[in-house]
């Protein structure tokens, strides 16, 4: 007895000393990087720890998804938020040299929350700081910080001009830097291709610190950047963008069907006719449960939402001659394509478009997850997905068609794959309900069993998944971050298909040593 209690006080004296050595470790790695940064910075980085006062607001400003902003969730010990490119320059420099992990968050809308939560020791750089951006009407051009948001972007664009847009996505609060650098899809992309398509130019910070632009950077690494995900290849500052042309009026519709209105059928026929629409017409609809009477019967609501890049005069005819049933020119709405931008957000559109530069960021309670389709769903079908909807009813399906632009472009032609044969994706998206505490795992559970559910739908060999719908199911990297080459491509594959493998050889010569990592990154075969 004597002899065990010996060994077990042996233990927690090695123990506590081990600890105590690594905290001492880790308090003089953290000082020796604050003493670098002020060394190589020739002006102030604002810095935040977690005794400064404006930590937790500054942390809390951009996580988009509630359910990592808990308690539990791990906290970076550091968050910088740097000025200027100069800045950033010496925080990658001083990361590097010291062993610091870096998390890069532009809006903070990453579904797994990536970019500011981690299981090893971490710092924050948060781009919102670096947010500029210039528009150049008579080149069609535009040079965008990764701090901006969308919204900014549009609202920049509409003040110069009525007739010029960019190709991205719905959401106006979303990080122009993570939402580009997966490759971005909108409600624009038929006509003119995802967003990182209509990328001319970038500056990024590489591992050594340089400033690259894409003459310097090369073309495999400029490649990579405009689709291979955020967190991989470096910190990429900003980005030169090609504006498209859009008449001074286009058109708009909401038409919602229910399961007696003959809802599926419509669905059914809208598989069918979606992606093979005029590329200038986009037709995206959502699959919910809805209250059919007030005694509390369910049934399936399907709500038809479109952009059109024309007037509604025009818009009848296409729809009259392709899909008749939508065709009620009562629920056409004629406006300028900023005012459809709030539209399609669900906000009133006749609001004044410099909200687009004030709406506070997004709080969401939710995960997602995304299927690609490249062949049609049964009547059948359909008809069992709505009765998995009304079992499971705090799911919810968003139906976006592909063809177009989508099927003219190679798949190698960015990182981003998913393009020809490709007739439309399905993102999933399950909430708590209002019995649920944020951190319940039921509703993540019910996600789950749906895409279960969903596996004979959609695509295979591999199941396709979207990069910029982040999603560790999917396998992830290890603690410290490191990946083997198998490992990785069980996931990789799944987002990237073919350009997997590019992806690495690009990952393996500008970061071997894979400094630049996340737990789903692109990984070094070189580490």
């Amino acid at each position: 007895m004597r002899t065990s209690l010996l060994l077990l006080v042996s233990i927690l004296l090695s123990f506590f000393i081990l600890f105590s050595k690594s905290s001492a470790t880790s308090s003089s790695t953290h000082e020796d990087f604050l003493k670098c940064i002020s060394l190589h910075s020739d002006t102030s980085i604002p810095i935040y720890t977690p005794k400064s006062a404006n930590y937790s607001s500054i942390l809390h400003s951009t996580i988009s998804f509630i359910r990592f902003n808990t308690s539990i969730t791990p906290k970076p010990f550091l968050i910088l938020t740097p000025l200027k490119e100069s800045h950033v320059q010496t925080v990658v420099i001083c990361s590097r040299k010291h062993g610091i992990q870096i998390k890069v968050r532009s809006g903070g809308h990453d579904f797994e929350g990536l970019s500011y939560t981690s299981d090893i020791p971490f710092i924050i750089v948060d781009l919102f700081n670096l947010r500029e951006i210039n528009v150049d009407v008579k080149g069609k051009e535009a040079w965008v910080q990764s701090g901006a948001t969308l919204g900014e972007l549009y609202y920049k664009i509409a003040e110069k001009s009525k007739t010029l847009a960019f190709p991205a996505g719905i959401c106006p609060t979303v990080g122009f830097g993570g939402y580009i650098s997966g490759g971005g899809y909108g409600a624009m992309f038929r006509k003119y291709g995802t967003a990182g398509d209509n990328v001319i130019d970038a500056r990024i910070v590489d591992v050594h610190g340089r400033i690259l632009n894409r003459k310097s950077m090369g073309e495999g690494l400029f490649w990579a950047i405009r689709g291979g995900g955020g967190g991989s290849f470096g910190i990429v500052l900003s980005w030169k963008i090609r504006l498209v042309s859009v008449p001074p009026t286009v058109t708009v519709f909401r038409v919602d069907k229910t399961l007696a209105e003959g809802a599926l059928s419509l669905v059914h026929k809208w598989q069918d006719i979606a992606h093979r629409l005029p590329k200038e017409l986009l037709i995206f609809l959502s699959l919910r449960v809805m209250n059919a009477t007030t005694k509390g019967e369910k049934t399936i609501r399907a709500s038809f939402r479109s952009l059109f890049l024309g007037d509604a005069k025009k818009l009848k005819i296409v729809m009259k001659a392709t899909f008749p049933e939508l065709s009620d020119s009562n629920a056409f709405i004629e406006m300028s394509w900023i005012q459809s931008v709030l539209f399609l957000e669900g906000l009133p559109y006749n609001s004044s478009i410099d909200i687009l530069g004030k709406l506070p960021q997004t709080k969401l309670n939710f995960k997602g997850k995304l299927d690609y389709v490249r062949q049609p769903i049964s009547q059948t079908g359909l008809k069992l997905i709505s009765k998995r909807l009304l079992n499971d009813e705090q799911n919810v399906l968003v139906l976006m068609p592909y063809g177009g632009r989508m099927n003219e472009i190679s798949e190698s032609e960015t990182p981003f794959p998913h393009r020809n044969g490709t007739l439309f994706h399905i993102f999933y998206m399950a909430s708590p309900n209002e019995k649920q505490v944020p951190t319940s795992e039921e509703y993540i559970d019910q996600l789950r069993r749906m895409y279960k559910f969903m596996t004979p739908y959609v695509s295979k060999s591999p199941r396709g998944a979207y990069v910029n719908y982040r999603d560790l199911d999917l396998g992830k990297i290890s603690r410290n971050g490191t990946a083997s080459y198998s490992q990785a491509k069980v996931w990789g594959t799944k987002y990237f298909k073919g350009n997997f493998d590019r992806l690495v050889k690009v990952k393996t010569k500008v970061d071997p040593d894979n400094f630049f990592r996340t737990e789903q990154s692109i990984p070094s075969t070189a580490f």
